[in-house]
């Protein structure tokens, strides 16, 4: 079970804020405090008590210390606990995802969208789910996006590639394309692990999607479905190594350094 800390300097936020977590069965204890000090003082007695925290679900502006500040000083703690901004502000976000949070929920939060966090954070903390969630796969991610209104979950793993839009990122799928506001920076740390690869300044793909690799005139390309996408000078030797040793099948001869998987 989680135990999460809610923080928010307006009464009402927070005592809507706590009630939702606690009616999250994956959620075991939930904490509160009534500014970001506060939080950070209860935080530090924990891990001197030997307390977990798996997360703090926290507003950003706040009087004295806010949220961005809290979190830049969580990385001075050995075990931070995860970091969920809870905002009426959308012009932060961008700031929140560079400094490693987990999530960015605007106010007023919608219930299904705080149960996606919540599950964010089981994922992350490494917290078995439920038995009705055994069904979703452990090894993906679902990416809430805004669509009119209502919030679509798209998964990760039906992500081709991603495209840098000023502030915003492109989630391509073969069902269409969905605007996400987070930088592209923080999601290639985020997802590089899932086997996502930088191939331009402003471009990201899924090596599972990539089905081969050209190489003319010195200048590399990888294709897609349909689209071939150029990558640029500096990334084509990473991309190069990594998606060879994706094609290579073993027993084969290695492949010689520069040409793709159908010899070119």
């Amino acid at each position: 079970m989680l135990h999460v800390l809610a923080v928010d300097d307006e009464r009402p936020a927070l005592e809507e804020l706590t009630y939702l977590l606690r009616r999250d069965s994956r959620i075991g204890r939930v904490s509160s405090a009534g500014d970001a000090s506060s939080a950070l003082r209860d935080l530090s007695r924990m891990l001197v008590e030997g307390e977990r925290l798996d997360a703090v679900f926290l507003d950003i502006r706040m009087p004295g210390l806010d949220g961005l500040d809290f979190t830049r000083l969580l990385t001075g703690f050995a075990a931070p606990p995860h970091v969920v901004f809870v905002t009426a502000h959308d012009d932060c976000a961008v700031t929140a995802y560079e400094l490693g949070a987990l999530d960015y929920l605007l106010k007023p939060v919608r219930p299904e969208r705080l149960a996606e966090s919540v599950r964010r954070v089981a994922a992350a903390a490494g917290r078995a789910a439920p038995p009705d969630e055994e069904a979703r796969d452990p090894e993906d991610e679902m990416i809430p996006v805004e669509l009119g209104g209502r919030t679509r979950l798209v998964s990760r793993r039906s992500v081709t590639h991603v495209e840098a839009q000023g502030d915003y990122v492109r989630l391509h799928t073969a069902d269409g394309g969905y605007l996400v506001r987070m930088p592209l920076s923080a999601l290639t740390k985020r997802w590089e692990a899932a086997g996502f690869i930088r191939i331009h300044r402003s471009t990201l793909v899924a090596s599972a999607h990539v089905t081969e690799l050209r190489f003319d005139g010195g200048r590399a390309a990888v294709q897609i479905g349909d689209e071939l996408l150029q990558v640029s000078r500096r990334h084509t030797r990473e991309v190069r190594d990594r998606l060879v040793r994706k094609f290579h099948r073993p027993g084969e001869d290695d492949a010689p350094a520069g040409s793709g998987p159908d010899g070119r």
